[in-house]
């Protein structure tokens, strides 16, 4: 049993350091997709790219410990097996059934070759399950025949060169038993797939929630904050060339930042019809809720509602480098430490209250807007 939980486990280690990288990018794509963000969608796709990862590491793991697999086999050992079912052969030789006794069923179950034939099924049976997904129609079902007869052969080729090359000599044997037994089971689970398929929304209920949400113009919150983290980013990236050309000291730093916030979150909205860089990969832009555009009133105040707890942070943290590096103010040495936690519980104060803020949003299911909002009187639209 070991030998299967350590692949799996070195699959999702994979799988996260993965899906850090993939999981903006595919809310990103989700939402221009299907104007919200399908939670189920999103289950189903990172599930198959863990699938597949699982699926890769079960097959190559454990490697060899040296490169020379040569010296470590006979000179005669064949790495191959071109004789179709060979597997029933295997296993009865290995367990002997006598038909007039039930018993040597259990034994023949119970089998290392019988449990190596079932785990071959089982191994891509969830392709089949993914293909049904992806393509929804019964008709596809060559899909399946040819995705899972593809993978296979991946897999066996992988085996038989070695880990394409690394290895001098292969480490495992290339069957054309795997080649038949991984493709029936992606076909049988291409078929079963029903049984499992009806506990997920499908995907024209998909649409056609996409279809009314477009409708009503509605744009949730999740959509807004990462259109946020994205104006974020993009503030950071011009703040970094914008110090280039310009002295480096913190006063400068703090103007050189105030100039991007100022071009990313009023200039930009206000020359691109209210659409802000993340706003327009996200398809919707801020409009005033009583004209239904953009103003500049309302896009000025949205600025100075974000600009204040970024430069309140910054005065705090200033305040505190302050009380640290000024050794030579006699007057303020005796303070340094009150004023050192002053400054720390006021800047924890700050991200707790925003952060707060935003789960109270983000759970409100849209219908509370972000303090930045309701300053401005601004609000996210479609159209």
């Amino acid at each position: 049993m070991s030998s299967y939980v350590f692949p799996v486990q070195t699959a999702f280690f994979i799988f996260v350091v993965a899906a850090m990288f993939l999981l903006v990018p595919w809310l990103i794509y989700g939402y221009r997709k299907d104007g919200f963000f399908s939670w189920s969608r999103f289950g189903v796709s990172f599930s198959f790219i863990f699938y597949i990862l699982a699926a890769y590491c079960l097959v190559i793991l454990p490697f060899p410990t040296t490169r020379d697999t040569c010296a470590q086999q006979a000179a005669d050992t064949i790495y191959y097996n071109l004789v179709p079912f060979t597997f029933i052969k295997d296993i009865m030789k290995e367990t002997p059934i006598v038909w007039s006794q039930p018993s040597s069923y259990l034994s023949m179950i119970q089998g290392r070759a019988f449990l190596q034939v079932l785990f071959n099924v089982l191994l891509l049976m969830p392709l089949g399950v993914y293909i049904r997904y992806f393509f929804q129609k019964r008709a596809f079902w060559k899909y399946a025949l040819l995705g899972g007869f593809g993978l296979s052969l991946f897999f066996e080729i992988t085996q038989i060169t070695g880990f394409y090359g690394y290895y001098n000599c292969p480490y495992r044997l290339f069957d054309v038993d795997d080649l038949l037994l991984n493709t029936s089971g992606t076909v049988i689970g291409f078929f079963a797939a029903p049984i499992l398929l009806a506990l997920f929304p499908s995907r024209a209920s998909i649409q056609a929630k996409s279809e009314q949400i477009v409708e009503q113009n509605r744009v949730y919150p999740v959509p807004q904050l990462l259109a946020l983290l994205i104006d974020g980013a993009v503030v950071v990236l011009i703040t970094n060339v914008l110090s280039i050309f310009t002295p480096s000291d913190v006063i400068q730093g703090a103007l050189n930042t105030s100039i991007a916030m100022v071009i990313v979150l009023f200039f930009i909205p206000w020359v691109r019809n209210g659409t802000t860089p993340g706003s327009a990969i996200l398809r919707f832009r801020y409009v005033n809720r009583q004209s239904g555009s953009p103003t500049i009133e309302s896009l000025f105040k949205r600025l100075l509602a974000l600009y204040t707890p970024w430069f309140v942070i910054t005065i705090i943290r200033w305040i505190n480098d302050y009380a640290f590096t000024s050794n030579e103010d006699v007057m303020l040495r005796p303070y340094q430490i009150l004023l050192s936690l002053g400054t720390v519980g006021v800047y924890m104060l700050v991200y707790a209250v925003l952060f707060v803020h935003v789960l109270i949003v983000l759970f409100s299911r849209g219908k509370r807007s972000f303090y930045f909002d309701e300053v401005s009187r601004t609000r996210a639209s479609r159209k």
